[in-house]
């Protein structure tokens, strides 16, 4: 809770071991999603691999188009050790994606309501969010003193830069555990 974020490295550090990865102070970045266009993964499959050059961690969760059960499978396999990917429907594993992750990448073309952001925030996981429907109504852009960080177009690169901020962000550990403590 927000009194108390010590659990919260406990539960990154299970994740981590869980999906094979490194347990190491990088953030991770994570998507629970169903694998469709209107969830915005043109968008990352554009930069992925610019994503993945960065120092992170990157997990997904979800089942959906073979195209992009199939792409995102093969991302893992050449990235193992820093990406984990999981085609499957796993609400024990969500919730464990949800607790030991830093950034929930939510980068949807359209969202009417959004409750994973929320879900994201609750266990103080920073949601990354495109501003539509639901999504920018519940989450606020961190630099104007918000919960969370969004792009508004639906551009890749716009993407990829709020994405490097809340990465910079990461780095300064009082103010992240504000953000978290905000979230929450």
């Amino acid at each position: 809770n927000e009194n108390d974020l010590e659990n919260k490295k406990v539960c990154k550090a299970e994740l981590q071991k869980m999906l094979g990865l490194p347990v190491k102070d990088v953030p991770i970045i994570a998507m629970i999603s169903r694998l469709v266009s209107h969830k915005g993964l043109e968008l990352v499959k554009t930069v992925a691999e610019d994503i993945l050059h960065e120092n992170i961690q990157f997990v997904l969760l979800g089942t959906g188009d073979f195209a992009y059960e199939e792409y995102f499978k093969d991302l893992g396999k050449r990235y193992e050790g820093k990406a984990s990917i999981n085609i499957a429907f796993n609400g024990d594993l969500s919730r464990k994606i949800y607790s030991g992750s830093d950034i929930f990448l939510m980068p949807s073309v359209s969202e009417p309501c959004g409750l994973s952001q929320m879900i994201a925030s609750r266990y103080a996981t920073i949601p990354l969010v495109r501003e539509t429907g639901g999504l920018f109504d519940s989450i606020k852009p961190f630099g104007a003193g918000g919960n969370g960080f969004t792009f508004s177009s639906c551009n890749a690169y716009d993407m990829l830069y709020v994405i490097h901020e809340a990465i910079d962000a990461y780095k300064n550990t009082d103010e992240w555990e504000k953000l978290m403590k905000k979230a929450m």
